[in-house]
């Protein structure tokens, strides 16, 4: 039989104090036998977050504006496909990969040739801005062979780079004549003035923010037959000749709910729209009526206004569409659009860009992540780290633990044998602790995003003081 330690007073007092030492420095528990003696300490380690997967992956918008080199664009995402998939990347969102009226310097948006792509010479060049077909081809195989599903970024309605022709319902010459001449090289879906509003079928003009005089008309059977009905249609074609998986469909604002509904009845696949208000209500009910996904702008310009314009954290809790709609809503934190916008309230500055991360990463949503950000070395090994536990520790209901200015802590509750997490942010200077119910009984936790090396010991209650290091954030989960 042990010792009895408590017959020995400075006995008990030295392993009292080396106990002490343990708890709060080396992660150890300890235990005694049926005597009272001490037995061997019980060390906490890591878990191993590769051995839990809850089935949740990150999108990559894999461009931003005016990608360089012109040309060479498809070329460098097949070098770096291998790698998004290795950490936990599962789609990869591509600009307009057609002609558009810009020539070798558009980025596609200007939509002149829905079928050349990069194999056509027209407006002055042959590849596009982000090189040949071929290249193309060669990106998606190589995404596929990774495991990526690839995006087509689409636009709907507005066209342009088509030659000048008498349009009668406008009275005057308009660019809506697309043919083999005049900046639709691929023959296929030609289109002139009846198939842009308005026309015989529509005497009304719904407008456009941009190019008004060649606003497609979905109500006409024969755009609606080459967008997406017929065996060569632009889905159709895109999908099965392409290789495209799925759409992100461009400035939804500006056409009607039925063409999303009607193209993914038809063709199906992943598919995200773009529909820039911060009204979470607008955004829900195009969800409902599309059965789309929808990018959470609602989000966006809560983050933007917790960290940026109001510097208040509280508003990380007000409405936003992943609340009521986590399957639909397409979380970020920045996009091409975004990143070039003067608008000081329409971007999240670079210095509060990971806190941002921190907060769609470890959410309910599908996140993206942004080209430059990603690329960016003094984000990159971060990122890695929050995509990781986005894909391991980031399951389970959400529930808000505390708020204040400049403080917020929620917890994702786990499933099953996952854990789950508890994130940490501040845009407090110094660093914050707060003592929080973890939910968590007599276990050691750490700080998985590795920000803070602070270690602290749950009670039997749960209740733990957590940190979160000064302007920064911290993932808490339990070790093992």
């Amino acid at each position: 039989m042990k010792q009895n330690v408590l017959k020995n007073p400075l006995l008990y007092l030295l392993i009292l104090l080396f106990n002490v030492g343990c708890l709060s420095d080396e992660g150890t528990d300890v235990t005694t036998d049926d005597d009272g003696g001490v037995t061997n300490p019980v060390e906490f380690t890591a878990l191993n977050l590769m051995d839990y997967d809850n089935g949740s992956r990150v999108m990559m918008q894999a461009f931003y504006w005016d990608v360089e080199p012109r040309f060479e664009w498809w070329n460098t995402l097949s070098g770096k496909v291998a790698d998004w998939s290795e950490a936990g990347i599962n789609r990869i969102w591509l600009p307009p990969a057609t002609k558009g009226q810009s020539g070798g310097y558009s980025m596609g948006y200007d939509v002149s040739d829905y079928f050349d792509f990069g194999n056509f010479e027209q407006h002055g060049t042959t590849p596009t801005r982000f090189g040949t077909r071929e290249d193309l081809e060669n990106l998606i195989a190589t995404a596929h062979e990774n495991n990526l599903e690839v995006i087509a970024d689409i636009v709907l309605n507005h066209n342009s780079g088509g030659g000048l022709e008498y349009n009668p319902y406008r009275d005057k010459e308009t660019y809506s004549l697309f043919d083999e001449t005049h900046g639709n090289a691929s023959g296929m879906f030609n289109r002139n003035y009846e198939d842009f509003y308005p026309n015989s079928v529509s005497n009304y003009d719904p407008g456009s923010l941009f190019y008004a005089e060649t606003n497609l008309d979905h109500h006409r059977e024969r755009v609606q037959n080459w967008l997406w009905k017929q065996d060569n249609s632009v889905a159709k074609y895109y999908k099965n000749v392409m290789g495209f998986d799925g759409w992100r469909f461009d400035y939804v604002l500006g056409f009607e709910s039925f063409v999303i509904k009607d193209w993914l009845a038809e063709v199906g696949g992943f598919s995200v729209s773009e529909l820039w208000d911060g009204d979470p209500d607008l955004i829900r009910e195009h969800i409902e009526a599309t059965g789309s996904n929808a990018f959470d702008f609602s989000a966006f310009y809560r983050m933007e206004q917790a960290f940026d314009r109001n510097d208040d954290l509280t508003y990380l809790t007000r409405d936003q569409v992943w609340q009521t709609h986590p399957d639909k809503a397409v979380t970020f934190t920045a996009n091409h659009d975004t990143e070039k916008d003067g608008n000081i309230d329409n971007y999240i500055e670079s210095s509060n860009k990971l806190k941002a991360y921190a907060f769609i990463m470890t959410h309910p949503g599908y996140p993206t992540v942004f080209y430059l950000d990603y690329e960016n070395e003094a984000f990159k090994e971060q990122l890695n780290k929050l995509i990781l536990i986005h894909n391991t520790l980031a399951t389970g209901d959400l529930e808000v633990l505390y708020t204040d200015e400049d403080e917020y802590i929620a917890k994702r509750k786990g499933t099953g044998d996952n854990p789950g997490l508890i994130v940490y942010i501040t845009s407090n200077s110094s660093t914050k602790r707060r003592t929080i119910a973890t939910g968590w009984n007599d276990v050691q936790l750490m700080d998985y995003s590795e920000n803070s090396t602070y270690s602290p010991i749950t009670g039997e209650d749960g209740g733990a003081q957590l940190e979160a290091p000064a302007n920064g954030y911290a993932v808490w989960s339990v070790m093992q």
